[in-house]
Parts: structure tokens; C-alpha cells; sequence
């Protein structure tokens, strides 16, 4: 099911900076969520198992069996939104999952996408929203007007816009010392932009739901493209520093202005 991945010397420095003893491993198959029996094949590789729950109280009634599974006491590795690389520090020394779906992808990006697990385990950040929200998820339930996957999807995407005001300094920084990594991150933004700026008027000609412009406009943080409204109001200090109160604030003023 796994094996270890050799990387570049790039993606070799990047953990050596910022996750120096995680593991990278590679997966034999494609997932958004280990099985149980499959995640616990981790335990074989690894020195220590410390499995992340959380308590049943900051979760909606109707919250996604997913999610509800994820914040139960099963080792769960893995979640829908993840994308390609998925990580946890559930494991001793950490893990870094390529998946399999990874293939054909261009071997600069899937460094960026390396490097980016490696800078977001070495800022020991959540490595899911539930940890990021707490009991404040609820809130966030009650102020977004979707339906229950949804709410899930806007939830990621916020968790993933405020990792990305802060990986985003580290990508900046790698114009000095890892040029290469630094083209990637630069080129990829460069793909978002035209998409991001139209992104309210696809919205309001309901070509794209709120939920995915969500989801690209916060995944356009990270790469410090400039986004338009409501999305900019994400890309903030005060969104850095309040965190999922901001989050939930911002969610409560978009969607009044939305039923207007």
C-alpha cells in the first residue's frame, strides 16, 4: 500500500527546513479517505499512533457521516478536498501521502505540492477545519445557507484560504533559494487568475455555485492573487489573527447580503 517516495533535492531541502523527520510516502491507489484497515497499515511503518477525536458536541445533527466518522475515535486519514497530497501528525514522525491520482501530473507542480504539505506540517496548523473551528463550527452551520455538504465545502475551503495567508510567506522566499519551487507556485497562480476575477458574475449567472467560488478564491490566497468581493475580505490580517470567529462573521455578512 505505501512505499517511500524519493524526491528532489528541492522538495528534499523544504523538509529538511520545515518537517525535517516527516516521512513521504507513496500510495498504491486513489482515495479522499483511508479505510480503516488501510490507514492502520501506517502503524506499520511508523513509531507511534496518537489518533485525533473530537468531541461530538461541535458537530451540526446533520453534519456528513464523513465528517462525524473523522471526529470519532477510528483512525482516519484523509478527506474529501484534500486534492492530490494529503498529511497527518496522527503519526510519529508524520506522513506526507501521495496519491495515486498524482500521475501525469507535471513533475515542477507536484513538487510545489510537496513542498506545500511539507511548509504546512512544519507550521503544525490543523490538518482538517473541524480542529481549525472547534465548537465555532456550528456557528458557521448556522450562518451559511447551504446544505450540509455545502456548509462542509465552504468550511474547507476558509480552513485552506487561512493556512494560505501563512504559507504563502514561505512560497514568496523560495525566489532566493528554490527557484524552481518558486516558478511553480508562481505559474499556478498565474492559471487562477482569470478564473478568480470572474468569479462573482459566473456566481451570479449561477454558472459556478457559491460554494465552489469559495473554494477557488481561498485556494487563490496562497498564491496572493488578488481576489474581488466578497473574497477579499479573506485575504486579511484580521483573518490571520481572529480566525474562525472572522471566518464565521464573514460567512454571517456574505450570506445576508446574498438573500438581499
Amino acid at each position: 500500500m505505501f512505499t517511500e517516495r524519493d524526491c528532489s533535492s528541492a522538495v528534499t531541502a523544504v523538509r529538511d527546513k520545515h518537517a525535517p523527520d516527516a516521512m513521504i510516502l507513496e500510495c498504491d491507489q486513489d482515495f479522499e479517505t483511508l479505510a480503516p484497515a488501510r490507514a492502520e497499515d501506517l502503524g506499520l511503518l511508523v513509531n507511534e499512533l496518537d489518533l485525533a477525536s473530537y468531541p461530538s458536541s461541535w458537530l451540526p445533527a446533520d453534519a456528513p457521516t464523513l465528517l462525524e466518522r473523522y471526529a470519532g475515535t477510528a483512525f482516519t486519514v484523509g478527506m474529501p478536498g484534500d486534492g492530490s497530497i494529503a498529511w497527518t501528525r496522527q503519526t510519529t514522525p508524520p506522513v506526507v501521502l501521495v496519491k495515486s491520482r498524482v500521475e501525469g501530473t507535471p513533475e515542477p507542480f507536484l513538487d510545489f505540492l510537496l513542498a506545500e504539505a511539507l511548509v504546512e506540517v512544519g507550521l503544525e496548523v490543523p490538518e482538517h477545519f473541524i480542529g481549525f473551528f472547534e465548537d465555532q463550527y456550528r456557528d458557521l452551520d448556522d450562518a451559511v445557507a447551504l446544505d450540509p455538504n455545502g456548509t462542509y465545502q465552504v468550511a474547507a475551503a476558509l480552513f485552506d484560504g487561512w493556512v494560505g495567508l501563512q504559507t504563502r510567506e514561505t512560497f514568496a522566499t523560495w525566489h532566493d533559494d528554490q527557484p524552481a519551487l518558486a516558478d511553480a507556485w508562481q505559474d499556478a497562480g498565474t492559471r487562477l487568475e482569470d478564473r478568480v476575477s470572474g468569479l462573482p458574475r459566473a456566481v451570479a449567472r449561477g454558472d459556478t455555485s457559491f460554494a465552489d467560488a469559495t473554494e477557488l478564491a481561498c485556494a487563490a490566497i496562497k498564491h496572493a492573487i488578488e481576489l474581488p468581493a466578497p473574497f477579499a475580505a479573506l485575504d486579511t490580517a484580521a483573518y490571520l489573527d481572529h480566525g474562525p470567529a472572522y471566518a464565521v462573521q464573514w460567512a454571517e455578512k456574505t450570506f445576508d447580503s446574498l438573500a438581499e
